[in-house]
């Protein structure tokens, strides 16, 4: 494949959200990087509010950082050409080419009749044959498919193979006719589509049919065939179901995953910690001390990458768990206040619900506390905010002396310091701008007595500085906890990325998967009725 001149491609769809694309893509990449392919993932348009900042400063999802790092490749703005960040159950800000350029309703986005968008003040051109701002203008999703096929256009460009990500299912038929992330980009490309379902929620052979059924004789070319996800037992039982399906749509199941635990990488959306699976059923390693450590993080509104906490459940003996109720806070060693897309409506939230009080009391008596970005945020004294709530002035928790005042430029960094005599990589992505009027310097924020603030993300991935902090923790909580000398965030990453790599290679059909990415859709494959409305 190294001899072509464009790299060939394959889009991974879903029955429905959660279905696993995220997982097999990754899985995908990781055995391809195995075989000495040279691949890059790639998602046209993604909505999270979990995201990553690039080496050349571009704010993507971090679910295509986690696979590019499958993928063996520096993640780029490529990879992620358009993201969608909710701001509310309506609007969302809009993040093109890895920088923001403004806000818009669902309805304008989509281009519905009626709908209407505004780029805001935020919007500048970027490089390139596109307007970001002239595009969101517009209202019109369907105007980004040029800027998203471009990027992947680059990307056969530079890499053997492109392995792409779908969102939701591509039979959404109200979406269409603007869709950019789904049958639109493999139609543009020309590249063959697998269908993943989700097995353990029931149906998948109903869904894996109706899915090809609603869509339209072009899309329905491009459906190659099916993979299942998530299955416990006996394959053998699943045979005569895949060969009926076959006989049903022509089409080939290119392979069962059996159903793993824990094998989530970063979440786009769901509460979860990605190391340990689904947080309240998540399996903590015995601690090397005598006592566990107990967090618990804050799921405040619009949450944003609560990935932050992986690295503490990777610990052995560390036990994380969210809450959303101030009696949860009592037996917690450490609380974590996250990130949030919404600052100044966390900041009622955790009022309304009885828990900044109970963090004051936690800060009155020495018990640890850690905020972080939006987190950081709430915790200072005030908050001027003319640009996400528009709430201007409003009251913080006052547990830190920090003033924050909210910029239309939103900051984008991979910063490198140190604390607790460890050195600390990060990375920022804030539109609030921090003054700190006193306390200790801890990571560009502060810290006073137990209470910790910083706005950078991913600091506790740096092993050093995870233990000294942990064992800061444990003085502070009166726990005889001690952080294990070996635990290696990135080996538990790699580990796990391995695991996904393997479950391709074991489970599926790698020599149909690798024909489909060099060649395409099988010739001839039949339409089933009735096709898109």
């Amino acid at each position: 494949m190294s001899g072509a001149k464009r790299g060939g491609g394959l889009l991974v769809a879903g029955t429905t959200s959660d279905a696993g694309k995220s997982v097999v893509t990754a899985g995908i990449c990781r055995w391809l990087a195995r075989q000495g392919v040279k691949v890059a993932p790639f998602k046209a348009q993604n909505m999270s509010l979990n995201s990553f900042v690039t080496l050349e400063g571009a704010e993507i999802g971090r679910a295509q950082a986690m696979q590019a790092q499958a993928a063996r490749v520096e993640p780029t703005a490529l990879m992620n050409p358009v993201l969608l960040k909710p701001g509310g159950d309506r609007s969302s800000q809009v993040v093109l080419l890895g920088k923001p350029v403004g806000e818009m309703s669902a309805r304008g986005f989509f281009g519905e009749a009626g709908g209407s968008g505004e780029a805001g003040p935020a919007a500048q051109p970027q490089s390139g044959a596109v307007s970001p701002g002239k595009a969101l203008r517009g209202g019109r999703q369907e105007q980004l498919l040029g800027v998203v096929t471009d990027c992947l256009e680059q990307l056969r460009g530079t890499y053997d193979a492109v392995i792409c990500e779908g969102a939701g299912s591509p039979a959404e038929i109200n979406l269409r006719r603007t869709d950019i992330v789904n049958m639109g980009i493999a139609r543009a490309a020309r590249f063959p589509v697998v269908v993943v379902g989700d097995i353990d929620r029931g149906g998948v052979f109903a869904s894996f049919f109706g899915t090809t059924a609603l869509l339209s004789p072009q899309d329905q070319e491009l459906i190659a065939g099916y993979l299942v996800n998530k299955f416990r037992g006996d394959v053998s039982l699943l045979e005569p179901g895949m060969e009926m399906l076959r006989g049903l749509t022509g089409r080939a199941t290119y392979g069962v995953l059996p159903f793993r635990h824990g094998l989530g990488i970063d979440e786009e959306d769901g509460l979860r910690v990605s190391l340990r699976g689904a947080v309240r059923e998540s399996v903590v390693a015995p601690p090397v001390g005598e006592d566990v450590l107990r967090v618990a993080v804050c799921a405040v509104p619009l949450m944003s990458n609560f990935t932050d906490v992986d690295a503490l459940a990777a610990e052995p003996g560390v036990v994380v768990r969210f809450v959303d109720r101030a009696e949860e806070l009592a037996d917690a060693d450490l609380v974590v206040v996250p990130g949030t897309r919404g600052t100044v409506k966390a900041l009622a939230w955790l009022r309304e619900r009885g828990l900044a009080d109970a963090l004051a009391r936690r800060a009155a008596e020495g018990r640890p506390v850690l905020g972080i970005c939006g987190g950081f945020q709430a915790l200072g004294e005030r908050i001027e905010d003319d640009v996400e709530s528009r709430a201007g002035e409003v009251e913080a928790l006052g547990l830190l002396p920090v003033r924050v005042r909210f910029e239309r430029e939103k900051t984008l960094a991979r910063p490198t310091g140190t604390a607790l005599g460890e050195t600390v990589t990060g990375y920022e992505i804030h539109h609030g701008v921090a003054e700190v009027l006193g306390g200790e310097p801890f990571l560009d924020g502060c810290r006073v007595g137990a209470v910790w603030g910083t706005h950078w993300h991913g600091s506790l991935e740096s092993d050093g500085y995870r233990r000294a902090f942990l064992r800061e923790v444990a003085a502070a909580a009166g726990r005889r906890f001690v952080p294990s000398p070996d635990t290696s965030f990135a080996a538990l990453r790699e580990e796990q990325l391995d695991l996904l790599g393997d479950l391709i290679e074991e489970h599926a059909d790698t020599d149909a998967l690798l024909r489909l990415i060099e060649g395409g859709a099988p010739a001839g494959l039949p339409f089933l009725p009735p096709g898109a409305p």
